[in-house]
């Protein structure tokens, strides 16, 4: 059963932007970089069993190179990039929440 939503919208708005304070990330950064190598294989593993870089995505990789235009082909690639990009920055933002559940109920 998942767990309730105890953020409000304002809430998790008002945290996001307060991201953009500078030096706000710093400790977590520092905190990921040591942890980088587990993060990034729990990253891998979430990819691999959501299939987001399945058989259709290799398919999609293959129509982007193959575009005969070069200015087309460019425009492919980079958008299959911001793509990857962004369902890897919500994987990643998943497991950061999860994370964070963890380390409060450790604490």
């Amino acid at each position: 059963m998942a767990a309730p939503n105890r953020y409000s919208d304002e809430a998790v708005d008002a945290a996001v932007q307060s991201l953009t304070e500078p030096g706000r990330l710093d400790e977590a950064l520092r905190a990921v970089g040591n942890a980088a190598p587990q993060l990034q294989r729990i990253l891998n593993q979430a990819l691999e069993e959501g299939d987001f870089f399945g058989a259709a995505h290799r398919e999609e990789v293959r129509k982007a190179v193959e575009q005969p235009d070069a200015g087309e082909r460019d425009l492919a690639v980079r958008t299959l990039v911001a793509e990857e990009t962004r369902v890897s920055m919500l994987i990643g933002v998943a497991v950061g929440l999860e994370l964070a559940r963890s380390l409060e109920g450790a604490a």
